[in-house]
């Protein structure tokens, strides 16, 4: 019998998933049963129908509690996908079960659980990854190196909007509780955005954040960051707005734009457009699949006997940020 300590048998990571939100159902459950370096085991919910229902949907086994799906010995690695304040306490008892763990973002709501996550994850040799998945779409290095080869010249200042339409009222997102809120759920965003071309470790100098009257969660808000060599971030957020999904970086002899920036459909090629002076270039990037990638990032990680940490840096960075922006965060009730 298998302890669960093993590694992964016949080439693929056998997986379990913690909870049926929405994301899981829409985005990962399909990309997991369609992948060939990753088996759809089961997956879990406190409500055995429900667990059932969406287990038969899938091609999988249903399970009535997270703590049974971990005591499982036929699951290498767990998706959780579960209500951001419900994160530290799932993948610390996945790690202790001696599972890899994909986390969907954000990893926590502390910096201080986060760094706790990665010692366990070390201290267990388990593979600890959080799914920021745009960061697995190719536009972005594409972008990468348009900026690289100075396409555009040194970078001045990068803007990021990340906003989507008012949710679900009586979903996780407006309860502050389950870690509800606009930062932590398209705020995020942009955030991680600034890690990815801005040098150093920013610092947030301002931010604003409208929080709802009724509910106590913040539905909007804004931030202002810096690098240590002056380069600027401009990040604006949230659900109460018309759709927007891009960034933007501003050079000196020019300005890259992406305009479908965190969610693009994998039909989707994504336009970048280059604009230089008096000329304007648009480029279409090839089509690609994040949900795919980033899970195909996870298992080979497994897979190649990953024992710790994936991205660390990055993750307790993304951590440390959020909570500057509600350090310094002018609070307005809305």
């Amino acid at each position: 019998m298998r302890t669960g300590h093993e590694g992964p048998a016949r080439g693929r990571v056998r997986m379990g998933v913690l909870g049926c939100a929405d994301i899981a159902l829409r985005r990962m459950l399909p990309a997991i049963a369609a992948a060939d370096s990753a088996e759809l085991v089961a997956v879990a919910s406190r409500d055995a129908t429900k667990a059932q229902r969406v287990a038969d949907r899938f091609g999988c086994a249903g399970v009535q509690g997270y703590r049974t799906l971990l005591e499982r010995d036929d699951i290498d690695a767990v998706y959780v996908p579960l209500p951001p304040a419900l994160h530290f306490d799932q993948v610390a008892e996945a790690l202790c079960a001696g599972k890899h763990v994909l986390c969907e973002k954000p990893l926590c709501t502390t910096h201080a659980e986060a760094a706790e996550l990665m010692e366990l994850s070390r201290r267990h040799r388990r593979i600890l990854a959080e799914n920021f998945m745009f960061l697995h779409h190719s536009q972005h290095a594409g972008v990468r190196s348009l900026l690289d080869t100075g396409t555009v010249g040194e970078l001045e200042v990068l803007s990021g909007s990340f906003g989507v339409p008012p949710l679900d009222p009586t979903g996780f997102r407006y309860a502050p509780s389950l870690g509800g809120g606009a930062l932590l759920d398209v705020g995020v965003y942009p955030l991680r955005t600034a890690q990815m071309y801005l040098s150093g470790e920013p610092e947030v100098l301002a931010a604003t954040l409208r929080v709802d009257d009724t509910t106590g969660v913040d539905v909007a808000g804004t931030a202002l960051l810096c690098a240590p060599d002056g380069v600027a971030a401009q990040l604006e957020f949230g659900f109460r707005h018309a759709y927007r999904s891009r960034y933007a970086l501003w050079g000196r002899r020019g300005r890259i734009s992406v305009e479908r920036a965190y969610t693009p459909p994998e039909q989707l090629k994504p336009v970048v457009r280059v604009q230089q002076q008096d000329r304007l270039t648009e480029l279409a990037m090839p089509a690609d699949h994040q949900v795919r990638n980033a899970l195909a990032a996870f298992t080979a990680a497994v897979l190649a006997g990953g024992n710790g940490p994936v991205g660390e840096a990055e993750s307790l960075l993304q951590a440390q940020l959020v909570e500057g922006v509600r350090k310094v965060a002018r609070v307005v009730t809305v």
